[in-house]
């Protein structure tokens, strides 16, 4: 197997407690080819296998069959003494709880794997300091403890201890789960250095379909199966491609809106689409960046329609100034009306709150009926009066106030037919959905543009 892969698995077999009656399928046939210098990530929800197949790689899960050969070699040939010469100096390993030692300073810490390597202590702790400092690390702390450190930097002093033995391969499990939002990137763009500035392979275990752009391939793991190997068309491939491979088509869109879900599930939503509307989902994912900066108030209704009615090749939807004017006047009528939720809900423990309730009531009954064009008889007002401030104020259920328009008025319903009772209850969820949150402004400015 001495050829140019890092890593091949191959036929991957890995079952947890065999034989008893809690056995687990972790991995199953898994196989796998990973070049030198690429960035890899396993991707997958929780118990899908990714992390098993991470510690399978780092030498610490013999499997039940099949094999992993890492450089050309069979690691689980390998005598007590070769293991732990690869898991010493061929790869390094960064874990989500930095598992740093609390009462070695940050400097001893990051040269501990080179004490191991029988390296002199101004050598090892010369080579701890320049990692250091390339991860943002500022020498007034290395001769601090972990603890008076943030997570980040904390988890950046990980990455430095990983590549002080200077390892072709970096392993890292759920690197930034215990990060924010903030910390999160600066380690992952840490990573990005590792893989394009000093040239290592990188494979990181993740669930956060976020961090997806930054690999080259993306291995789709579910239920300890590989579903499928997808390629970044975005980046330069290290992996030799055939003809085509790398385009970006619209199921790898469909991936970033639906990152767990199987190509034919993604195909099925594709043929959905291709059969219930004209617009594409470069189109959909341009008029979401537009509804945001509606929602932003950045924008008024003419702004948004002169967009809908500009041809796509410019960013626009492309559509006819009739049905853009249509669909501008609907946007800004469901976002304002949806503030009579909001203004409803923050007026629930309000002394005067039934005057004010009933204001912002029946102007969403309103709202509704000029939506729908749905007559309704006194009776029936009332009930949907009542029914409304039940849903908007949390008593009752979607499904439960949807129930209550088709029921016949002596079981206290309003005896709306079907179809009219689940378009007002279709077209409330609506409002409830964008006013029912009163969105912050740290939210807004973190929201993509």
């Amino acid at each position: 197997m001495a050829h140019k892969l890092d890593i091949h698995i191959d036929d991957l077999v890995i079952t947890y407690n065999k034989g008893k009656a809690n056995e687990f399928n972790a991995l199953q046939h898994i196989k796998g080819e990973i070049y030198p210098r690429e960035y890899i990530i396993l991707f997958g929800p929780s118990g899908c296998g990714k992390s098993t197949l991470l510690y399978t790689i780092m030498g610490g899960i013999p499997p039940e069959s099949g094999h992993m050969w890492v450089k050309g070699e069979d690691i689980y040939a390998y005598r007590p003494q070769d293991m732990n010469r690869y898991q010493q100096s061929v790869i390094g390993i960064v874990y989500q709880q930095f598992n740093l030692i609390m009462s070695l300073s940050v400097l001893d810490n990051v040269a501990l794997p080179r004490l191991f390597l029988g390296r002199p202590p101004a050598e090892r702790n010369a080579r701890a300091s320049e990692l250091l400092r390339r991860f943002g690390i500022p020498e007034r702390l290395e001769d601090k403890l972990p603890m008076m450190m943030s997570g980040g930097q904390q988890q950046r002093v990980s990455v430095a201890r990983a590549l002080v033995n200077d390892p072709e391969i970096l392993l890292a499990d759920e690197p930034v789960g215990n990060l924010d939002s903030i910390s999160s990137h600066h380690v992952m763009e840490s990573f990005l250095e590792v893989n394009e500035k000093y040239r290592k392979t990188v494979i990181l275990v993740t669930h956060n379909a976020a961090h997806l752009p930054y690999a080259h391939r993306v291995f789709y793991m579910r239920d300890g199966v590989m579903r499928r190997i997808a390629v970044n068309p975005a980046k330069a491939q290290i992996k030799r491609l055939k003809p085509g491979e790398a385009i970006e088509t619209e199921i790898e869109q469909l991936t970033r809106l639906y990152p767990y879900l199987d190509p034919i599930e993604l195909k099925v939503k594709s043929v959905v689409n291709f059969a219930t509307q004209e617009v594409g989902f470069t189109e959909l994912e341009n008029m979401e960046r537009w509804v945001l900066e509606v929602l932003k108030g950045s924008i008024d209704e003419e702004t948004f329609f002169h967009f809908l009615s500009r041809r796509t090749s410019n960013g626009g939807m492309g559509l006819s100034e009739e049905t853009s004017r249509m669909m501008a006047k609907k946007v800004f009528k469901l976002v304002a009306h949806s503030q009579d939720v909001r203004r409803f809900r923050e007026t629930i423990n309000e002394d005067d709150r039934f005057m004010h309730q009933k204001r912002y009531i029946d102007r969403i009954i309103e709202y509704l009926h000029q939506e729908i064009g749905v007559d309704a008889s006194l009776e029936q007002k009332i009930v949907l009066q009542t029914a409304v401030g039940e849903r908007v104020g949390g008593i009752l259920k979607a499904t439960e106030f949807e129930e209550k328009l088709v029921l016949p008025f002596h079981l206290d319903g309003a005896a709306f037919r079907e179809h009219e009772a689940y378009l007002l209850a279709r077209h409330l969820e609506k409002l409830i959905a964008q006013g029912g949150y009163k969105i912050q402004a740290n939210e807004l400015k973190g929201a993509h543009s």
